[in-house]
């Protein structure tokens, strides 16, 4: 390996504790010309096909949803990330992560698609034996069948192992028999398969199977009634003695909860593109309202109340997207190491992800509530037309809370990046207590001022990041240290600590980004996106100080607290910058393009 790409091999959590070159990230600029096309036939399909059906697919138009399936699989859309063997497109990783911000502006829409594509096919084409994926992978890239992925049930959410359905096996041995009910199913009501979830007899852990809408013993409810995303099918599916053949059986006996957890993983990275693409669409009306909408004489998007809101706006989706395209690049990266290794390619594509499945948590939480902000903002913009059915905010607003639920909700998201962070450490994988016993001993030790270094133009910024992750270090060291076997069971401080984890992630991936952008259009060029990335980081120098002040506070006592909460200071500490006119410049380009354009 040489040094190139020793500097790309970066593992999951790694970014705690390791610096990364701008040059080895991958920023949305790059896109090729045939991804920029699949990228048009997205758009498109959007505007024919499902921007103009909205309310009817909201009313749930018998046959409409199964239609728009049919035809976004004769496009190739579902299966632009199948092996071109069982009839896909076969594209990496990016590129599918493309297709679903592209089409994450389609509200119930882009639910049904990403529960076909994602849920509804990978556990088949990752798990299945060759005689599973030749049967049933071609007709679901094809759309001929659709998928939908069974696994809630009415007492088991976060905590999916402890399941109530049950699988025995037939008397004659031909057949597993399940028994039990499951809710909250997306597509379920015009499902041809179904990836199901079930203990076999009194084992520890859930089994898979794959389960056809014409097996014996299965039923549907009526369809759920829902806030948002009503045109979505969700049902509640019901197994009573239900027959599925023996080679149904999905991998391995008891290999259910791996299964499920993994698939989680990809489909928390999709949720974060897919809630960006629906950011921009959100951003791209409140600009044209801003522009339409006037009083006292002139346009709302004149005034700089109005602006900040589209500035802020535009700042956390420029954030979350960058933060998307880098971990996507960092999980082929892992997939092509381990191919290079012989690793089979359904394997490799799963460990490649499971790699960088911090990175995925980290993205689904910060995606979604970007998301939340700006239709909330989206609705406010609107005024009194924002709270109208009439107007496309009361559509997108209901819509976009779901995505705080979905994939996990975003507290165990929260916690299950922290819980994943320190066991990696625990197990060696990640070398976190070098250091933070290193941050330790700079706390007693004089402060560095930085005034001989070369000036650059991301000299700051970069520095900025280096102390955040001196900040988490100290706090979490110190968390680790006092609270011990306790700390699963302080919550809040699990969130603090996400959050700044988080706000770290973020931010670097944010200013990596504008690096190399720089570099490839000059700085003229990127005027306003230097802009966003100070914005940001200035922001979240402020909420992780809080998140630290806050866990801190929880656990640490007199003479060693005040010491850290000095610490903590000098590590977010930034210069003052005018963030006003900042957000000024991003809003005045966003409303002379009269759309997001970033």
């Amino acid at each position: 390996m040489n040094a190139t790409e020793s500097v790309k091999a970066i593992k999951g959590g790694e970014f705690l504790i390791r610096e990364t070159a701008a040059e080895s990230v991958f920023i949305p600029e790059e896109w090729n010309e045939e991804q920029l096309m699949i990228a048009e036939t997205c758009t498109n399909f959007l505007a024919q096909h499902v921007t103009p059906n909205l309310s009817r697919i909201d009313e749930q138009e018998a046959g409409l949803m199964p239609h728009l399936m049919n035809e976004a699989g004769e496009l190739g859309l579902l299966g632009i990330s199948v092996p071109e063997e069982y009839g896909g497109f076969g594209k990496d990783f990016k590129t599918s992560m493309l297709v679903a911000e592209k089409l994450g502006g389609g509200h119930s829409f882009s639910v049904a698609f990403s529960a076909h594509t994602g849920i509804g096919t990978l556990p088949i084409l990752y798990y299945g034996n060759a005689a599973q994926k030749e049967k049933y992978i071609p007709k679901l890239a094809s759309g001929e069948w659709k998928g939908a992925y069974c696994l809630t049930e009415p007492s088991s959410g976060s905590d999916a192992n402890s399941g109530k359905a049950r699988a025995k096996l037939s008397a004659d041995g031909k057949y597993y028999l399940i028994t039990g009910q499951k809710m909250w199913i997306t597509n379920a009501g015009f499902a041809d398969i179904f990836t199901v979830f079930a203990k076999i007899d009194d084992d520890e852990n859930l089994s898979a199977f794959i389960v056809e809408k014409g097996f014996e013993g299965l039923t549907l409810n009526t369809e759920e009634h829902k806030m948002g995303i009503k045109g979505s099918s969700t049902r509640q599916v019901f197994f009573n003695d239900c027959k599925v053949p023996v080679e149904n059986l999905l991998s391995e006996r008891q290999n259910g909860f791996k299964i499920a957890v993994n698939i989680l993983n990809i489909g928390r990275m999709k949720l974060g593109g897919g809630t960006v693409g629906a950011c921009k669409e959100v951003i791209t009306s409140s600009v044209g309202y801003a522009n339409e909408r006037e009083q006292f004489g002139r346009p709302i998007s004149k005034y700089g109340a109005i602006r900040h809101k589209l500035a802020q706006q535009a700042i956390l989706t420029y954030a979350s997207e960058s933060a998307v395209y880098r971990a996507s690049q960092n999980m082929e990266e892992a997939t092509e190491l381990l191919l290079e290794s012989g690793v089979d390619a359904a394997k490799a594509k799963l460990k490649g992800i499971e790699q960088f499945a911090i990175e995925a948590a980290i993205i689904k939480v910060h995606a979604s509530e970007a998301l939340d902000f700006v239709v909330d903002e989206g609705v406010q913009i609107y005024g009194g037309m924002g709270y109208s059915a009439e107007a496309p905010m009361d559509r997108a607003y209901r819509d976009s809370r779901i995505n705080r639920i979905f994939e996990g909700t975003n507290e165990i998201n929260r916690m299950l990046t922290v819980d994943m962070m320190l066991k990696r450490a625990m197990k060696g994988e990640l070398d976190l207590m070098g250091p933070a016993q290193k941050v330790a001993g700079e706390l007693v030790s004089i402060p560095d001022f930085g005034g001989t270094e070369e000036a650059g133009l991301f000299t700051k910024e970069k520095k900025y990041i280096a102390n955040f992750k001196k900040a988490i270090l100290m706090v979490a060291g110190a968390a680790v240290q006092k609270l011990m076997t306790q700390l699963s069971k302080e919550q809040e401080v699990l969130m603090n600590l996400a959050d700044m984890l988080i706000e770290l992630y973020v931010s670097e991936s944010l200013q990596l980004r504008v690096e190399k952008l720089v570099n490839l259009k000059g700085e003229e060029a990127c005027k306003e996106q230097l802009d966003i990335m100070r914005v940001y980081i200035n922001d979240a120098a402020e909420m992780i100080a809080k998140a630290g002040k806050e866990a801190l506070n929880t656990f640490a006592e007199s003479d060693e607290k005040r010491m850290m909460l000095m610490g903590l200071k000098r590590f977010t500490k930034t210069e003052d910058i005018n963030t006003t006119q900042c957000r000024r410049n991003i809003a005045a380009k966003l409303i002379a393009e009269n759309k997001y354009c970033f």
